[in-house]
C-alpha cells in the first residue's frame, strides 16, 4: 500500500478507518494492509475484489426487486447493483456512523430514493424484523480481525431465512477456513434446501444458500455467465471456477 497517500482517517470505538488513494483507485482500510473496500476512479461500479464479483454472481439465479446488504463498507455493492439495475430497491445496513459518511464523501455512493441507509448493528436490524422481506440478502460484514463469529451462529442464519422472501437467496461473504465449518453448513442446511458456495482467489468462501425449486443452476449456464460478465464489467466465469454445492 506504500503508493498510496492517505486522503483521511478517523477513529470510532471500533478503531480505526482510512481512506487511501493512488490516483487511480481509492481504498478503505481499517488498518495495515487491508483493503475493506477499493474503487476504481474512473469506473466506480466495477467491483475490483473477487469475493465482491463472486457476491454478484447471484443476479444470475434471482433478477431482483429489493436487496438488502449487511456491512456498507466503500459500498462496491451498492454501486454495482445500481449500474446493473436502477430500479432495484437496495437497503444497506452499516454499523459504523463514519464507514457511511466515507462511503458517501469518498467512494461517490450513489445515492437517491431507491438506497435506504440504516446505520444500526445488523445484528440487531436482522433481528428486529421491522423490514419488508427481501429478494437476495448480501452479508459482508468484516472488521480488521476478520468475520463477525455472531454471524456464523444459528440465531443469525434463522434471521436471514425469515429475511428473505420464499425464493430468495442469502449470499454469505465468509473466509477460506470456514470451508471447514460443519456449524455453519448445518445451520443454513436446516433453513435452506440448496447450500452452494465458491472460493475466490481472494482466499474468500462466498456462500449461496435459497430455497428456490431449481436452486442455482442458472450460475453454471455460459451464456448467463456471458451476459452478466457485459453487464458488470468483470469476467464472471473467471470467478467461478469452484463453485459447487457445500457437502
Amino acid at each position: 500500500m506504500s503508493d498510496y497517500k492517505v486522503l483521511h482517517t478517523s477513529t470510532d470505538e471500533f478503531g480505526d478507518l482510512f481512506v487511501l488513494d493512488d490516483g487511480h483507485f481509492r481504498v478503505l482500510s481499517f488498518g495495515d494492509n487491508d483493503e475493506q473496500s477499493k474503487m476504481d476512479k474512473t469506473e466506480p461500479h466495477v467491483p475490483q475484489h473477487t469475493y465482491v464479483q463472486a457476491m454478484l454472481t447471484v443476479l444470475m439465479a434471482k433478477q431482483p426487486k429489493s436487496v438488502m446488504i449487511l456491512g456498507l463498507g466503500g459500498g462496491a455493492l451498492v454501486h454495482a447493483l445500481r449500474h446493473y439495475d436502477a430500479a432495484i430497491k437496495i437497503t444497506a445496513v452499516e454499523i459504523r456512523e463514519q464507514v457511511i459518511h466515507a462511503a458517501k464523501r469518498f467512494f461517490q455512493l450513489p445515492t437517491g430514493k431507491k438506497l435506504t441507509l440504516v446505520h444500526q448493528d445488523a445484528n440487531h436490524f436482522i433481528k428486529a424484523g421491522d423490514f419488508k422481506k427481501t429478494d437476495i440478502l448480501f452479508v459482508d460484514i468484516y472488521s480488521e480481525k476478520g468475520v463477525d463469529p455472531q454471524l456464523l451462529s444459528a440465531e443469525f442464519i434463522l434471521y436471514c431465512h425469515q429475511a428473505l422472501k420464499s425464493e430468495g437467496i442469502l449470499v454469505l461473504n465468509c473466509w477460506k477456513e470456514h470451508r471447514n465449518n460443519s456449524a455453519l453448513l448445518s445451520h443454513l442446511q436446516q433453513h435452506f434446501s440448496h447450500v452452494e458456495a465458491c472460493l475466490t482467489g481472494g482466499g474468500n468462501w462466498v456462500v449461496f444458500a435459497t430455497n428456490q425449486s431449481q436452486g442455482l443452476a442458472a450460475m453454471g449456464s455460459k451464456a448467463n455467465q456471458q451476459a452478466l460478465s457485459q453487464a458488470i464489467g468483470v469476467n464472471v466465469a473467471r470467478v467461478l471456477t469452484r463453485f459447487e454445492p457445500w457437502k
